[in-house]
């Protein structure tokens, strides 16, 4: 089948498929008024998805279900079950108590679709083009996470109705992951036996530890900002003069910046090589989050293009995690690997979200995006050191 009839069906189900994680952030401002709903309940509404993913993570890294399992099948079924939970939530809750269970299961669901969607990709490249392959991925999984406020943001639709179009989303990727996707040519061999152990032991290994701790120190960076980023536009002082709504910000800076970023990140990754590539981005993100104050009362223009700036360097690196781990980890078990490391940077997601809003309201948003900044300073150390230590490392075990 065509490569890249492939590759490009992936990528849609990665965009509609995460359609449904950000969902219920892009529709805040309206549950503040419908259920009263304070600070802390906006925290959990997020924090229960980064949850779920963790314990879907998990638990599908303990029966090695991404090795084992056929990807698009897994893939559909999980696009398809997150995009129900959203239904549910969007027909039926009335109060936090009830949504927040129903992100937590969305949250479980969500752990079947990127991992996979990026196994999948992974198995239409060859070494020399995954790095751009896997920035088409990260991309996609981009634009999908800031779809919702796009749909909150251009129309006039209630709260449900954000999340029912979200939720549509997933249903039409599940049924092109069924409909079209294959696993490609440059697959793993299915896993011999299950090996959960694995998702730890790769850790006393120097190549996929140093590329974890990179890929860590990314991720305490990264969902906070696309989580907060709307309420630190809201605060400053430009708020009522930015493009659009905030919602049309947010898409446009975080999600086509982004997108943008993720391209040149996996172009760079092939053309320069995975530590320099890396490096480049999070550097740029940790000096981002050290003068983020200084935008915080910026003309529009100047916060605008500083916010694009930084959503495009937030995210253009991430692709190179997963292609570097994907490189020097045993490849009878990448997809447990994958799945490993995302569930431990997503875990670390959820401390820098919870606190995030805590320092925000201690001493204001102006400084609240300095907590992140220790995040990419340690990831770009452990980068450079990956650098240094694949340049004469033997080949993973398993090839």
């Amino acid at each position: 089948m065509n490569v890249g009839v492939q590759r490009g069906a992936i990528a849609a189900v990665q965009v509609l498929g995460l359609a449904v994680w950000f969902s219920m952030s892009a529709v805040v401002p309206s549950l503040r008024n419908d259920w009263g709903l304070t600070a802390g309940g906006a925290v959990w509404l997020t924090a229960s998805v980064q949850f779920g993913f963790v314990a879907g993570a998990v638990a599908s890294t303990a029966l090695n279900l991404a090795d084992r399992v056929p990807p698009q099948r897994l893939l559909a079924v999980s696009a398809a079950a997150a995009a129900v939970c959203t239904v549910v939530l969007a027909l039926f809750a009335d109060r936090p108590a009830v949504a927040v269970p129903l992100r937590l299961m969305t949250g479980m669901f969500l752990a079947g679709v990127y991992p996979t969607g990026m196994k999948l990709m992974a198995s239409w490249s060859g070494s020399a083009g995954r790095g751009r392959t896997m920035g088409v991925l990260i991309a996609a999984l981009t634009l999908g996470s800031t779809l919702p406020h796009l749909i909150a943001g251009v129309g006039s639709l209630p709260w449900r109705g954000v999340l029912l179009a979200a939720a549509a989303a997933g249903l039409l990727g599940s049924v092109i992951s069924l409909a079209l996707i294959r696993i490609g040519p440059h697959a793993a061999p299915t896993a011999p036996a299950r090996n959960p152990r694995y998702a730890l032991t790769m850790f006393t290994e120097r190549g996929p530890r140093l590329a974890n701790l990179g890929y860590f120190g990314h991720m305490w960076e990264l969902y906070a900002l696309w989580t907060w980023i709307p309420s630190f536009l809201l605060a400053a002082s430009a708020a009522r003069g930015l493009p659009g709504s905030v919602g049309i910000t947010v898409f446009l800076t975080m999600g086509i910046g982004g997108a943008v970023g993720c391209l040149l990140g996996g172009w760079g990754a092939d053309r320069f090589g995975r530590s320099p590539a890396a490096l480049a981005a999070l550097l740029l993100s940790g000096l981002c989050c050290l003068v983020s104050p200084l935008f915080f009362h910026a003309p529009p223009l100047l916060l605008f293009a500083f916010c694009a700036l930084w959503g495009a360097a937030v995210i253009a690196d991430s692709g190179v995690f997963s292609t570097s781990l994907s490189e020097v980890a045993d490849h009878r078990y990448i997809g447990t690997a994958l799945t490993g490391q995302t569930a431990i940077g997503f875990a670390l997601t959820v401390i820098s979200i919870q606190l995030t809003p805590l320092l925000a309201e201690a001493i204001g948003w102006e400084y609240a995006f300095l907590l992140l900044a220790p995040g990419p300073l340690a990831g770009a150390f452990a980068m450079r050191a990956f650098g240094r230590a694949t340049t004469s490392a033997p080949s993973p075990q398993g090839t």
